[in-house]
C-alpha cells in the first residue's frame, strides 16, 4: 500500500527537489552570460568587482547581484585555475549564499562551489570567513582558491597558529578570511580579554561558510573552547577541608561505587557545616545557599576523594606526585590531571605538595559562537541524517545537491558474522582477494586500536604494503589518502582520517608532482618529468577502473549513519564505478545494542556454521533502526548540554557587550557615579529599614561600611541623633561627601587620567568577578542535577541560580570598583603607560572522539611560543626555518633570497 505522503512526493517531488529545482532558472541566466564573460579581456572581469561595489553602493542587493557575479566568479576560476565550475556547483552555491547547508558527495568539488557566494557576500566589505577543519586546509584553500579573489581585486588573509594579533589584525580585516574552527573561537575569547578596542583583531561576525560542517557543528559542538589561566595558591583551603572529612563517620555519608557517587547524609551535612562554620569558611546560616557553590564542590570532591578513589588502583603517589592509573590499560598516566579541583583534593589526601588548578578564563561553545553569525552556511558530504539537529539548533536547512555524474558505486548488502575473529578472518580473505585482482581498497575501522590490530592481521596473514592511516589531520596524511586510489593499494583508515582529500582512481598527479619534483627547477625537463607522470596515473587510472574501482570495506558500523556514510562517500567519485560492503559481528558495540545475544541463539538453532555469514537487506534496516535511536539520544544528550550553556552564554554576551561598551565610552564619570549611589542605596536601606525607629537604625555598621566602601570617615552616629533627622537626609549627606570626594580626586589629576584610571579598573573588575562566576557555574551545574531526586527540574533550578549568581556578582562589582576608584592615588604616568596585558593563559578543545586536545597546549602552543622569538641573525641557520624564530614581515628573509619575508617564507595567502 503506496502511503499519502510516497504519492505527494512522486506528483510534487520531495520539499529538496523543489528547493533545487527552484534553482534552474538562474542556473540557466549564468550559463546564458558565458559567452559575454569569455569575451571579456582579464583587465575588464575585473572591474566587474568595483562595478557590483558601485551597485551595493546604490541600493542594489546581494540576490540582485547573484548570476553577474557567479557568472563573473566562474569565469575566473576557469581563466586562473583551468576549472569550470559544472551547473551542480552554481546550485551548491545558490544554498550557501541563502544561508543553509549544501550536501554533496565527495569528489563534487565543495572546496571550488564555495567561492562564487564567498566572492557575492565579500563585495559588502563586511567581512567573509571560510572555516575548515585543521590549519593544511585552511592554508591549501586560501592558496589555491584565493587565486580567483586575489584575480577579481579582492584581499585573502589566514589564520593559523603562530601569528601574532598585529598579523591576525590584518587578516580579519581582508575581504575574505580562511580559519579554523579552533582559532576563531579562541580569537573571540582573547578579544573579550584585552583592555582596549585598538588591541581586537576580529571585527564582527557577518558571514561564515563552514566547511565539514557536521564534523564542526555536531562533533566538535560537544566539547567547549576553553581558555585557562593559573589559580591563586588554595592549598590552605583543600587541606582544612580534607581534614574535616576524616572526622566523619561511615553514617554521615552514603558512597554508590556502582554509579561512582558519594553524598552526604542529613547528619553528615550539618557536621561538615558545623567545621567550616568554625573554620570560617562558610557564608551564611546552610552550605547549601547559593553564596556557597564552590564551597559544596570542593567538600564533595574531598569525599569522593576519600570514599570512591583508592590508592594503587586508581592513582599511585611518585615522587610526591598523584598519577592516575587508567582503569581499562592500567597503566599510569603521568602528566594527566583530573579536572575542577579533583586532583587537588586527592593531593590533600595524600598530603603531597598541591599544585595550583587552572581556572577558566573564558570558554564558549561552537554552538553558540557560530551562532553569533549574521548569516551562517556550511557544506559536507553528510549532513541528511543529522538535518534536524541543524534546523532545530542553528536554523540552517539541509539540501542535497544533485552528483555531476550519476553515481555507479554499488553499495552491497551488510554480511554479519557471529563472533569478531569469524569476521576479521572474512576481512583478511576479502582483502587478500581484492589486493590480488588490482583493485584498490580502503579500509575503515572506528578507533586507532582497531585499524592497528587489523594491521597486525595483515601482516600475520603476508600481507604487505599497506598503509595505516590514524585520526590526526596533517599534510602527510592527505598525500596518502591522494594516493589510496592506486591499483592494488591498501589504506587501513580511522573514519576522521583524510578528510578534505578526493581518493582519486590512479593517484593524484599534482600531489606526485609536487613530492617527486619538488627539487627540481623549471624548464624543459621538468615539463617532460610531468607529462611523464600524468600518463602514468592516467594509465594506473584504466587499471583501477578495469579492477572496478575503489572498493570501502568497512570492518564495523559506526553509532552514526553519518560516518558510514562518509566512508562509503569516498567511492564512485565524479561518476566512477565503485563498490562498498560492512563486515559486522555479533559482539560489534552497535550489534549489542538491540539484543546480539537473542540473535546468537536463534541463529545457532538455525544451523549458522562457524565462517558462515549471514546477509540479507533486512538485517541493514535493523541497523539503520539502531543507528537512528543511537543519533536521537545522542541529539537529545546535545541538546540538553546546549540548554545549560544557553544560560551561561546570555550572561556571557551581555558582559562581554558590556565590555566593549565601556571601552569605545570616553568617559565613565556617569557609569561610576551610577555605582557609587547604587552601593550607598544599598548601605543606608540596610542600616536603616523602613518604618524602623531611629533607635533601631545601625549607625555604627553604616559607619563602618562608608570607611570601607568610600574611604570616608563621617559623623554618622553624630547625625542619627540630630532631631528629625530622616533616612534621605543621611543618604544625600553621604551621597554628597563621596560626590565632592570623587570631583576633588579628579579635579586634581584631570580629565584623561581620570578616564583612563575609571576604565581599568572597571575592566579589570569586571573580568576578575566575571572568572569567578564562570568558576561558580561550573559548580552549580556539576551538583544541580541531584535536585532531579527532590522532584524538581534543574534546569529551571540552574537558570535561577545562575541568575541569582549574577545578580550577587553586579552587586559585588559596584562595590569593588566604588571602593577602589575612592581609595586610588592617581599618578600622572598612568596616563602614558601601556594598558593591561590581558592574564597569562592557554587554550584548550578537548576532541570528544579521541579525548586529546585539538589545540595541543603542550606541543603546538609551545612551537608557537617558540616561533614568536626574536632569535639573532648570527643564530638563524638559511637552511632550517625552524631557527628562525619570529621574523618581522618586511624584514630580508632568512633563507637569503633577498626577498621581504612576507614574500618568500613568510606568503601565506
Amino acid at each position: 500500500m503506496v502511503s499519502l505522503g510516497s504519492l505527494a512526493r512522486k506528483v510534487f517531488g520531495s520539499a529538496n527537489d523543489r528547493r533545487v529545482k527552484s534553482t534552474r532558472p538562474r542556473v540557466e541566466a549564468i550559463n546564458a552570460m558565458e559567452n559575454e564573460m569569455r569575451a571579456l579581456s582579464d583587465a575588464d572581469l575585473v572591474a566587474r568587482t568595483q562595478k557590483f561595489r558601485d551597485d551595493l553602493a546604490n541600493g542594489a542587493s546581494l540576490d540582485d547581484l547573484l548570476v553577474p557575479a557567479f557568472a563573473t566568479v566562474r569565469e575566473a576560476a576557469r581563466r586562473v585555475l583551468g576549472m569550470r565550475p559544472f551547473d551542480v556547483q552554481l546550485v551548491g552555491g545558490m544554498v550557501l549564499h541563502g544561508g543553509g547547508i549544501a550536501e554533496m558527495r565527495t569528489g563534487e568539488g565543495k572546496t571550488l562551489v564555495a567561492t562564487a557566494p564567498v566572492y557575492l557576500n565579500a563585495l559588502a566589505g563586511k567581512g567573509v570567513h571560510v572555516v575548515t577543519v585543521n590549519d593544511y586546509l585552511a592554508s591549501r584553500d586560501a592558496e589555491w582558491m584565493g587565486r580567483i579573489y586575489k584575480f577579481l581585486g579582492m584581499t585573502v588573509g589566514i589564520i593559523v597558529h603562530g601569528l601574532d594579533d598585529e598579523e591576525r589584525r590584518a587578516a580579519y580585516a581582508c575581504d575574505i578570511t580562511y580559519a579554523t574552527n579552533n582559532e576563531l573561537g579562541f580569537d573571540y575569547l582573547r578579544d573579550n580579554m584585552k583592555y582596549e578596542r585598538a588591541q581586537m583583531v576580529q571585527r564582527g561576525h557577518n558571514y561564515a561558510i563552514v566547511d565539514e560542517v557536521d564534523s564542526i557543528l555536531i562533533d566538535e559542538a560537544r566539547t567547549p573552547l576553553i581558555i585557562s589561566g593559573p589559580l591563586e595558591d588554595r592549598s590552605e583551603m583543600y587541606n582544612t577541608v580534607d581534614a574535616f572529612i576524616v572526622q566523619l563517620l561511615p553514617e554521615d555519608y552514603e558512597v554508590d561505587e556502582k554509579q561512582k557517587t558519594a553524598i552526604f547524609t542529613e547528619d553528615g551535612t550539618e557536621k561538615v557545616e558545623n567545621m567550616l562554620r568554625g573554620a570560617g569558611l562558610l557564608k551564611g546560616e546552610s552550605l547549601y545557599d547559593v553564596e556557597n557553590v564552590a564551597m559544596v564542590h570542593h567538600v564533595n570532591n574531598a569525599l569522593k576523594a576519600h570514599r570512591l578513589f583508592q590508592k594503587d588502583k586508581d592513582y599511585i603517589v611518585r615522587n610526591g606526585e598523584i598519577v592516575i592509573i587508567d582503569e581499562f590499560t592500567g597503566r599510569m598516566m603521568p602528566g594527566r590531571r583530573y579536572s575542577e579541583g579533583l586532583h587537588q583534593a586527592l593531593e590533600a589526601k595524600e598530603h603531597v605538595a598541591i599544585q595550583p588548578e587552572n581556572q577558566t578564563l573564558a570558554s564558549v561553545t561552537f554552538q553558540n559562537y557560530f551562532r553569533m553569525y549574521k548569516k551562517l552556511a556550511g557544506m559536507t558530504g553528510t549532513a541528511l541524517t543529522e538535518a534536524e539537529e541543524f534546523g532545530n539548533i542553528y536554523g540552517l536547512e539541509v539540501t542535497d545537491i544533485p552528483t555531476n555524474l550519476p553515481v555507479q558505486r554499488i553499495d552491497e548488502d551488510d554480511e554479519v558474522y557471529r563472533t569478531v575473529e569469524e569476521k576479521y578472518r572474512a576481512i583478511i580473505q576479502e582483502i587478500r582477494d581484492t589486493h590480488a585482482k588490482g583493485q584498490p581498497v580502503l579500509v575503515g575501522t572506528t578507533s586507532i586500536e582497531k585499524s592497528e590490530l587489523l594491521a597486525e592481521l595483515l601482516k600475520k596473514a603476508g600481507i604487505k604494503g599497506f598503509q595505516v592511516l590514524n585520526a590526526r589531520h596533517h599534510e602527510q596524511e592527505a598525500s596518502i589518502v591522494a594516493q589510496a586510489g592506486v591499483p592494488g593499494a591498501i589504506t587501513i583508515a580511522t573514519n576522521m582520517a583524510g578528510r578534505g582529500t578526493d581518493i582519486q582512481l590512479g593517484g593524484n598527479a599534482d600531489m606526485r608532482i609536487e613530492q617527486e619534483l619538488a627539487d627540481m627547477p623549471a624548464g624543459p625537463e621538468r615539463e617532460a618529468r610531468e607529462k611523464a607522470i600524468r600518463e602514468d596515473v592516467a594509465k594506473l587510472k584504466e587499471k583501477a577502473l578495469a579492477a572496478g574501482g575503489l572498493y570501502v570495506l568497512a570492518t564495523e558500523r559506526h553509532e552514526s549513519r553519518r560516518i558510514d556514510n562518509q566512508l562509503r562517500g569516498r567511492s564512485g567519485r565524479q561518476g566512477d564505478p565503485g563498490r562498498s560492503k560492512f563486515y559486522l559481528s555479533l559482539q560489534d558495540d552497535l550489534m549489542r545494542i538491540f539484543g546480539s545475544e537473542r540473535m546468537d541463539g536463534m541463529l545457532t538453532k538455525l544451523g549458522l556454521k562457524e565462517n558462515e555469514a549471514i546477509i540479507h537487506p533486512w538485517i541493514n534496516k535493523a541497523l539503520e533502526k539502531a543507528q537512528t535511536k543511537v543519533e536521537a539520544r545522542n541529539f537529545d544528550i546535545r541538546k540538553n548540554l546546549l540548554k545549560y550553556d544557553d544560560v551561561s552564554n546570555d550572561q556571557r554576551k551581555v558582559v562581554f557587550e558590556q565590555r566593549i561598551e565601556l571601552m569605545d565610552g570616553e568617559n565613565l564619570s556617569e557609569t561610576v557615579a551610577g555605582m557609587r549611589n547604587d552601593v550607598i542605596d544599598e548601605m543606608v536601606a540596610k542600616a536603616i529599614p523602613e518604618n524602623a525607629y531611629a533607635e533601631q537604625w545601625d549607625a555604627a555598621g553604616l559607619k563602618a561600611e562608608v570607611q570601607q566602601y568610600l574611604n570616608l570617615d563621617l559623623p554618622i552616629e553624630e547625625w542619627v541623633k540630630e532631631e528629625g533627622i530622616a533616612e534621605d537626609n543621611i543618604l544625600e549627606r553621604i551621597t554628597a561627601a563621596a560626590d565632592a570626594a570623587a570631583a576633588d580626586r579628579a579635579g586634581r589629576f584631570g580629565p584623561d587620567v581620570t578616564a583612563y584610571v575609571e576604565r581599568s579598573i572597571v575592566l579589570q573588575t569586571l573580568d576578575a568577578l566575571w572568572r569567578e562566576h564562570i568558576v561558580n557555574l561550573d559548580h552549580l551545574r556539576s551538583v544541580v542535577g541531584f535536585r532531579g531526586y527532590a522532584q524538581r527540574d534543574p534546569l529551571q533550578e540552574y537558570k535561577q541560580e545562575a541568575f541569582e549568581l549574577f545578580q550577587a556578582m553586579l552587586g559585588n562589582m559596584r562595590q569593588a570598583v566604588t571602593a577602589q576608584l575612592m581609595r586610588v592615588e592617581l599618578v600622572r604616568q598612568a596616563a602614558e603607560a601601556p594598558p593591561p596585558e590581558a592574564p597569562q593563559a592557554i587554550g584548550q578543545h578537548i576532541d570528544p572522539v579521541t579525548g586529546e586536545d585539538d589545540f595541543n597546549e603542550g606541543g603546538a602552543l609551545l612551537a608557537v611560543l617558540e616561533n614568536t622569538r626574536t632569535v639573532p641573525a648570527e643564530e638563524r641557520d638559511p637552511a632550517n626555518p625552524a631557527t628562525w624564530g619570529k621574523v618581522g614581515r618586511n624584514e630580508p628573509c632568512p633563507c637569503g633570497s633577498g626577498k621581504k619575508y612576507k614574500h618568500c617564507h613568510g606568503a601565506f595567502a
